[in-house]
Formats: C-alpha cells, sequence, structure tokens
C-alpha cells in the first residue's frame, strides 16, 4: 500500500506532541503509545492505492472515494457556460482522499477560492465553502471538478501544473483532500448520461459515473 509524502509532517508533529506529553506528565508509555496510535491513523488516511480504470473510453470515473450525496441539474455559467449535471460526492474521515481525474484530456487549474468551512455535506458548501477549482477539457465532454473544504479540513491541493494545462487520462492522480471534505463534478448535461445516483458508493478512478454520449470516442493520444 503506497502512503502520501504528505503525511510526513503530521507524523512528526504527533511524535512531538507525544514525546513531550509524556516527558511533562511522566508517563512516557502513554507518550508512546499516543505516537503509534496517531501514525498509525495517520498512515491510513494518507495510503494512496492503486487503482484500475475501466477499458470504456465513453466511461465518466469518480473522482474521489465516498458517498454520492446528490446529483443534480443547475446551470454553470462561469466555466462551462451551460445546463450542467452536477455530482456531488462526499468523503469520510476513512475514506481515501487522493482526487483522480473523471475522464481524459488536459486539466486546468482555474484557482483557489477563499471561503467558509461549512459541513461538506450540506448544500450551500458547494458555493460558499473553500474550494479548487479545475477544468478538465476532454475527448466528447469537458468536466469542471470543484475540490471543497469540509468542517476539519486543512487544504485541498491540485498536484498537476497550475500554470498551465496538463495531459491526463481517466483515473489519473489530480490531487488530495486532506482531512474530510466534498468534491463535485459537473459535466454539460447534453453530453452525458448520469448513472451515479445519491448514496452510492463511489471510488475514485474506478467506478463509473456516467457516459459520454457521442459515439466514436478515441483515446487521448
Amino acid at each position: 500500500m503506497k502512503i502520501r509524502h504528505e503525511a510526513i509532517p503530521f507524523v512528526g508533529i504527533v511524535a512531538v506532541v507525544g514525546a513531550g506529553a509524556g516527558l511533562l506528565l511522566n508517563a512516557l508509555m502513554w507518550g508512546v503509545a499516543f505516537i503509534l496510535l496517531g501514525t498509525a491513523c495517520l498512515l491510513y488516511f494518507f495510503r494512496d492505492p492503486d487503482r484500475t480504470p475501466p477499458p470504456d473510453t465513453a466511461a465518466i470515473l469518480s473522482g474521489a472515494d465516498g458517498r454520492v450525496v446528490s446529483v443534480t441539474r443547475l446551470a454553470e455559467n462561469m466555466h462551462l457556460n451551460t445546463e450542467c449535471v452536477r455530482i456531488s460526492v462526499f468523503l469520510s474521515i476513512l475514506d481515501v482522499h487522493v482526487n483522480r481525474s473523471p475522464l481524459s484530456g488536459h486539466s486546468k487549474f482555474i484557482g483557489y477560492f477563499p471561503g467558509k468551512k461549512l459541513l461538506a455535506f450540506r448544500e450551500k458548501s458547494s458555493e460558499l465553502n473553500q474550494h479548487n477549482k479545475i477544468l478538465i477539457e476532454g475527448l466528447g465532454t469537458r468536466c469542471l471538478v470543484v475540490q471543497i473544504v469540509g468542517l476539519v479540513v486543512r487544504r485541498v491541493v491540485y498536484w498537476l501544473n497550475p500554470d498551465a494545462p496538463a495531459p491526463v487520462r481517466a483515473g489519473d492522480r489530480i490531487g488530495m483532500m486532506k482531512f474530510g471534505s466534498r468534491l463535485d463534478i459537473y459535466f454539460p448535461a447534453a453530453d452525458v448520461d448520469v448513472l451515479a445516483r445519491p448514496g452510492d458508493r463511489v471510488r475514485a478512478g474506478e467506478t463509473v459515473i456516467a457516459r459520454v454520449k457521442s459515439v466514436g470516442i478515441e483515446e487521448l493520444k
């Protein structure tokens, strides 16, 4: 099982806190136990398992592990400029938090937007919470990926080049949410047939949440 290197600073903090508390309280064994337990929890949270995307080039994949909390039709007039379907996935603290590209194409980082830290499963969190926006121009469609900060999340990160569009394949790692959040994915409604339903459990890079309607889609070269 791969572990993200982002875990290292947090493991260091746990070690310092555990050792300091153990020395101050003259309870070294309790300090060691705290360090071991905390490290185990962090390694579990920062796990990064390999995923195998399906070979179907028309498949649109979930960008996050978690539970689908809503499938909503709405107008997105800032980046896609059309009637869209938004699929929202809520990540609990126990889910893998590595995000993946829902489709093949070119990924462009739009930017980080400051805001609040409402509970991530609330409808208002899509617009009011801190978030990153990523636009992926694919073959047959395009999508807007929004990494949304939750109540206890520290930050959301985008790993690809933020200054220029970067080529991606469906299922490629594109970023991470640290400590629980929500991922919203917008697609032009006319382009896709939605398969996901509220309550579905999904896995990033593997679960098919929609299909592109266009025929004759070629693989990204």
